[in-house]
């Protein structure tokens, strides 16, 4: 963005600020342009980064679902966002605008968060005008709604779907949704994917890929604040790795996502890269454009890159520094201040 003023480009200036929102209070990271005059100014990519901060701690704070969890609630029962505000009792348009980054009360999200389970949900439908209309006439939507929580509530117990994500993501404690999953849900298929596509891209071996993950997302996260994979990082020795990285990358080589080569050194130690499994090609259409540009960027940057590079960049990174003496879990909100990556 160029200087109204002056006319040249100017430099995104990053500080410490505290914002009221909802009669709370709560610090954030302010992004501004600031020019050679001293003078700041913010445009509307800069507002939305600024605004997304805050939103996500009071969403945190208050147990309020974030927008893609809400879109996942309204696409597992197949239902429009107008007939799930009906089946809530919302204002028509009100579910889609929380899709679209609306936060919603604190007395709809508990609503939301009860239509989670499918056997809740069958009681708000069976109390819904949408049900009432049905019996006026031969709604075969309310049918078909009908038969399919019948089928969720039989496959809720599945733990592939329900706990095996989770457990390999975070391990066997109780985690929440928050600043060290970058406010995204743990998604293993989305993982999974991610390990793909930089396998495909350039071969890396097992300490460089944690290195591609890490970066592609904390960088997704300073450009959006949120995460790609929801996945957490933790500093150790060699740079910030996933949590549970071992069986993560055993489940994908188990799983013929990618396979897995181990290769001995003349000191006695031995490595392991990945290589593309046979059959194994990239889901995109699970991406967000913004996360597919970032994963493209992220490999592009470091194709070319060695292992021991990688680990001597991310030495570099506040995200490591701060966290790796004690061996912590790596709070998300460090991307805005990353060195490399980008």
């Amino acid at each position: 963005m160029k200087s109204p003023i002056t006319g040249n480009e100017m430099k995104v200036v990053v500080s410490r600020h505290t914002i009221e929102f909802r009669k709370d209070r709560f610090e954030y990271w302010l992004h501004e342009y600031c020019d050679e005059t001293g003078k700041t100014y913010t445009d509307e990519f800069l507002e939305t980064l600024n605004q997304t901060q805050y939103f996500n701690q009071y969403r945190e704070r208050y147990n309020i679902p974030f927008p893609d969890d809400i879109k996942a609630i309204r696409e597992k029962y197949g239902l429009s966002a107008t007939k799930m505000s009906e089946v809530l009792g919302f204002g028509v348009n009100v579910y889609r605008q929380y899709e679209l980054g609306e936060v919603p009360s604190i007395s709809n999200a508990r609503l939301i968060t009860l239509a989670r389970d499918p056997k809740e949900f069958k009681k708000l439908l069976l109390i819904s005008p949408m049900y009432a209309g049905s019996q006026q006439s031969d709604n075969m939507q309310v049918e078909d709604l009908l038969k399919r929580l019948e089928n969720l509530n039989k496959n809720r117990k599945n733990f592939e779907m329900n706990g095996l994500s989770e457990y390999l993501m975070q391990g066997l404690g109780v985690q929440t949704l928050g600043i060290y999953t970058g406010y995204k849900s743990p998604r293993l298929d989305k993982l999974l994917e991610m390990i793909i596509f930089f396998t495909h891209y350039m071969k890396p071996w097992k300490t460089k890929m944690n290195k591609l993950l890490f970066y592609a997302d904390f960088l997704h996260f300073k450009r959006t604040c949120f995460s790609i994979s929801g996945a957490e990082y933790v500093a150790i020795n060699l740079g910030p790795v996933l949590q549970n990285f071992n069986s993560l990358f055993e489940y994908a080589a188990s799983r013929d996502f990618v396979d897995v080569t181990y290769q001995e050194f003349s000191n006695g130690g031995v490595g392991e890269y990945f290589s593309p499994a046979r059959n194994s090609t990239f889901k995109s259409e699970l991406f967000h454009e913004t996360e597919l540009a970032v994963l493209n960027e992220i490999g592009a940057r470091f194709k070319d890159t060695k292992t021991s590079e990688m680990v001597e960049l991310s030495h570099e990174e506040p995200a490591w520094l701060d966290n790796f003496i004690e061996k912590r879990k790596i709070r998300y909100d460090y991307a805005f201040k990353l060195i490399h990556g980008y």
